[in-house]
């Protein structure tokens, strides 16, 4: 089956299409992606993931045509930023 794995750092944004086994977990499509290796900053213990924006776990099973979202961890609180009026 054909899924897609998405991540973005501050710099580049990567989507990948990719084909995993019938039976994957958001992991193993993480996994066979090849994001880990070239962002070796991704920390799926601390960071979130997803599939087409709700949030899901690595165990999750994913279906043909979902795209995977590995998610930033949020470097400054929406709350505390000032409103950037432009």
């Amino acid at each position: 089956m054909n899924v897609g794995v998405a991540y973005a750092d501050k710099f580049k944004q990567v989507w990948l299409k990719l084909e995993v086994p019938d039976d994957s977990t958001v992991l193993d499509a993480i996994k066979l992606s090849g994001l880990l290796e070239q962002f070796p900053e991704i920390d799926l213990e601390k960071q979130k993931v997803g599939i087409f924006g709700k949030l899901t776990k690595l165990t999750a099973k994913v279906e043909d045509g979902q795209r995977i979202e590995i998610y930033r961890e949020i470097t400054a609180d929406p709350e505390l930023v000032e409103r950037r009026d432009n």
